[in-house]
């Protein structure tokens, strides 16, 4: 094995998971701090996890949001991008899956519904993201900030939406009427039955199928088409794009446009799988836990896929561990994402230049090289 190859190894592989080692092990500091025993934490939550049948469809259920989430900042990544506006664009995709269905006759089929609310939530998260991908691209405003003004702009307009346009008649509480159930995406357990096995219900829905195709997709365009390559390049050199006839500002603008809609795709599986009816702040924690996830996965789709089911487990195991053990509340949720996004984020290389040092170092390669030139 040469020492690029040890490299590319080192970066993919021992890198995350250096760094998630590292993040359980402050986690576990914290536990011990606040008087928990870390290693019943962690049988409790992996139980809570993978215990039981409904457990373990609660953590795919969840894993289905961060994948969809994940893919989205991965392909604002690829492009130099820095997609923070997740939450927005997916609480936006919501009102769109949401109008996809309310406004339809109620008697058709789910052969109309749920491919209109699928395309209901894929255009309005994707029209969500092109405002800021406009103004990144054609009047220097900075993806960032953009993308989190539009975060709170989409909770004002949702509220105000909910409260006084969409609220149930005669109901107080902010949420639309109930979706037809031929507007329901299948759960799990209900296909399960009908197949003649038995499971545990739970919110998993076939949205996660749709998850995973959305990977494959992804994985497509980004590696096997042009406009996939004409992505990373940009992301990777904008000026030298510019060279090879790549024009950025429409690469901006399309892989802003994408990453809104996989983003708004979380509000098939929440509303559409799941509550089925338009709700408030379904989408809170998903669109910055796929920050983390993307940069888990190492914005790879399969990373994508691993991470995101390593957070379903930190968030249906945390369930657990709040509702199991005194003393801890569902907060440690939030600051477990935490430890991950900070040792994968912003600490990221810090056991790099030590990997490369010990397993790929250059005066290894080089006696490699001598000795091969000697050889032939």
């Amino acid at each position: 094995m040469n020492r690029d190859t040890r490299i590319a190894w080192i970066n993919r592989l021992l890198l995350p998971l250096l760094n998630i080692i590292t993040a359980f092990a402050v986690t576990a500091l914290v536990f011990w701090l606040i008087d928990v025993n870390p290693i019943e934490a962690a049988q409790v939550l992996l139980y809570g996890a993978f215990g039981y049948e409904e457990g373990i469809g609660y953590t795919i259920y969840y894993a289905t949001n961060f994948i969809f989430t994940g893919l989205a900042v991965a392909v604002a990544f690829h492009a130099g991008l820095f997609n923070i506006g997740g939450e927005g664009q997916a609480y936006i995709g919501g009102l769109g899956a949401g109008l996809a269905i309310l406004m339809l006759d109620p008697s058709l089929g789910a052969w109309v519904f749920i491919p209109a609310s699928i395309i209901g939530a894929l255009l309005f998260g994707g029209l969500w993201a092109l405002i800021p991908a406009y103004l990144q691209a054609y009047r220097g405003s900075h993806i960032v900030i953009t993308t989190i003004m539009f975060n709170f702009l989409a909770a004002s307009l949702m509220v105000y939406i909910m409260v006084h346009v969409l609220r149930e008649t005669g109901q107080m509480t902010p949420q639309s009427e109930l979706f037809p159930t031929s507007a329901w995406m299948p759960f799990v357990h209900d296909v399960a039955a009908g197949f003649g096995y038995n499971i545990e219900a739970s919110p998993l829905n076939m949205s996660v199928l749709l998850a995973l195709v959305c990977a494959v997709l992804v994985w497509f365009f980004l590696w096997h088409t042009r406009w996939g390559y004409a992505i990373r390049a940009t992301g990777k050199n904008g000026s030298a794009a510019v060279y090879s006839g790549i024009k950025p500002k429409r690469i901006i603008i399309v892989a802003m446009c994408i990453s809104g809609a996989l983003a708004g795709l979380v509000s098939v599986n929440e509303l559409v799988g799941y509550q089925h009816r338009l709700i408030m702040d379904f989408h809170l924690g998903y669109g910055f836990g796929g920050i983390a996830v993307a940069l888990m996965g190492r914005k790879h789709p399969i990373g994508i896929i691993v991470a995101a089911v390593l957070f379903g487990i930190l968030y249906q195991g945390g369930a657990e561990l709040a509702f199991e053990m005194s003393g801890i509340s569902r907060d440690i949720v939030v600051v477990m994402q935490g430890l991950v996004i900070l040792f994968c984020g912003a600490l990221e290389y810090m056991y790099r230049p030590w990997l490369i040092r010990t397993l790929a170092p250059v005066k290894q390669e080089a006696a490699n090289q001598a000795a091969a030139e000697v050889g032939a």
